[in-house]
């Protein structure tokens, strides 16, 4: 059974930066591509970024240049590193896969960022 569980959420004021973590477990993470979503208050989850199992990387229009994905295999985690953070980037951040398939594994509890002053 696949568990994900996500950290580093916090409050933060804008221009602020945060790293994001997901910790998975029940998979075989390597071969995996995963994403991180977003879900904000009133509005549907987004995937904000992904990284295959080579190491590509795409990313939102809205978080360009600003978040950085990472994985480290070792560890079965996935990272986000955000950067120059703004009010809009406030919601329930969540890792899940991201290939063909979608999201469809079971979602994490999810890890709050607040962007705010």
């Amino acid at each position: 059974q696949v568990q994900l569980v996500e950290s580093g959420g916090g409050l933060v004021q804008p221009g602020g930066s945060l790293r994001l973590s997901c910790a998975a477990s029940g998979i075989i993470f390597s071969i995996r591509t995963m994403g991180w979503y977003r879900q904000a208050p009133g509005k549907e989850r987004e995937l904000v970024a992904r990284i295959s199992s080579g190491g590509n990387l795409i990313y939102a229009d809205s978080v360009k240049g600003r978040f950085t994905i990472s994985r480290d295999n070792a560890k079965n985690t996935v990272y986000l590193q955000m950067n120059s953070l703004k009010p809009e980037d406030t919601a329930v951040y969540y890792c899940n896969r991201a290939g063909p398939q979608g999201p469809n594994w079971d979602w994490g509890q999810g890890t709050q960022v607040t962007v705010s002053s």
